[in-house]
Parts: structure tokens; sequence; C-alpha cells
């Protein structure tokens, strides 16, 4: 598979240290943040995976947000806001763009997702001589699909190619053969032109083969083979000896 190296938007992030009030306040405590290293990223897809409360989220809505995009998600052309609760880590971030610009991009937060769906009907309902913004994600609204087909019409419909996609935690809604569909997705808009950063804890989604792993810990980043993921071993365990895993859970 050729590598986009020509068409990868974001490069590298890194973090304006010296600008940092204090590490004991939020967002700066955090693991990842706390203990960061330049984030270099890979031309077709990075996925930053590790255990609830490292920063994953938080990262991510950062550097979508130093990008231009809105905090609870959408295009560059999303301004609505829900609850102002995003933190300032986008003030703090250094940004080293590619040479490209991306044609198209979209900020996916599964845990806010429900208010971009609200915010398109509202902005569908106002007369206008545009097409309806629905219509971009295969024209059924988004509150009359289940949670997993909404976030697939985003994917499928929503989402053309040539682009610069941010997702956090994609697989929420989705089941293990959607999760298939999705990696088939991400392929085929690699092939594309198109450059992904995606939050998981899915080790299906983050099976993609020409891709970074980086896994965040306590002691900060590190990029790791998706076998010597905490995600991946954890799940093989399980599924080779689930008895004595369930025997050693219940005690």
């Amino acid at each position: 598979m050729k590598l986009n190296r020509d068409t990868q938007y974001v490069k590298n992030v890194t973090l304006k240290k010296e600008m940092i009030p204090s590490y004991d306040t939020f967002p700066f405590h955090l693991p990842v943040i706390n203990m960061f290293q330049e984030l270099v990223l890979h031309p077709n897809v990075t996925y930053i995976i590790g255990e609830n409360g490292m920063g994953k989220s938080t990262l991510l809505e950062g550097i979508a947000v130093a990008l231009g995009f809105n905090p609870e998600g959408g295009t560059r052309n999303f301004n609505f806001s829900s609850y102002d609760s995003h933190s300032s880590l986008d003030q703090y971030l250094r940004i080293a763009k590619g040479v490209q610009r991306p044609k198209d991009g979209f900020f996916f937060r599964a845990e806010s997702f429900y208010n971009v769906a609200t915010n398109i009907e509202e902005m569908d309902a106002q007369p206008a001589p545009a097409p309806r913004i629905v219509d971009s994600f295969g024209g059924k609204s988004l509150h009359e699909q289940s949670h997993g087909e909404s976030f697939f019409a985003a994917f499928v419909h929503r989402f053309r190619g040539g682009g610069l996609y941010i997702l956090d935690e994609p697989e929420a809604a989705l089941s293990p053969l959607r999760q298939m569909s999705l990696l088939a997705r991400i392929h085929e808009l690699v092939n594309e032109g198109s450059q992904f950063i995606i939050s998981t804890h899915s080790p299906i989604i983050m099976a993609y083969s020409q891709a970074k792993i980086i896994e965040l810990t306590e002691d900060g980043m590190t990029e790791k083979a998706l076998e010597d993921t905490n995600h991946y071993s954890i799940m093989k365990q399980f599924f080779e000896d689930r008895e004595r895993l369930l025997h050693h859970l219940f005690q």
C-alpha cells in the first residue's frame, strides 16, 4: 500500500511547554500532557490508545480545535455549542502542517454526535437556497436512525476523500461487523488521499496495517505494534482462556 506522504495534512504535534502555567490543573495534569513528547503522525492513520483517564479525548479535542474544528464535532463550518466544557489545550499545541491542504475534514466525537445531528436538523429547518445539510449524510434524518446507523452514515456519505478525519472512539455504537466495515471505509478514504487521527479502544479498528499506534500510559507515549498493545493482549488472553480469567474475576 502506498503511503500518502504527499498529502499528509498534519505532520506532528508539539506542546508549547514554556507557556503552561501549572501542571497541577486541568488539562495539564493529565498523563498525556504531563509526559508529552512530540507526536509524529503517520501519513495515513495514527491511532491514539490507552486506558481511561490518560487524556486521549482531550488531546484529540485540542488537536481538532487547533485545526479549526468545532469542539463538539462536525466540519469547520459547524460553530454550535451545546455546552462549553472543552479545555484550553488547543492554545498550547503547535501543529506542523504539510504543504497540501485537505479538501474535506470532519471531527467525529462519539459522545457528542447526537448534538451534531440536532444542529443539522436545526440548520436545515431554516430557509436556505443551498441543499439540505442532511443530504450530505445520506438524506435521512440522523435522529431517525439507530446510533450505529447514524455513525455509519457519516463515515460512508459525509467523508468524501482527500480529507483530514479526526475520530474519537468511533466504535462506541458499532458492532464488530460494522467495525470491520469501518476499516474497509478507512482503506477506501486513505486510497483517496485522506489522513486519519483516531482514538479507540477497539483492537479491530486499530488493526489497519499502514498505520502507527501510539499508546498512552502514566509514563508517556510509546509506539506499539498491535500485538504488543494492552488492548490486544487482554482480548487475546480473554478469548483463549476465558474460563480461567472469569474464575479470577468472580472471586
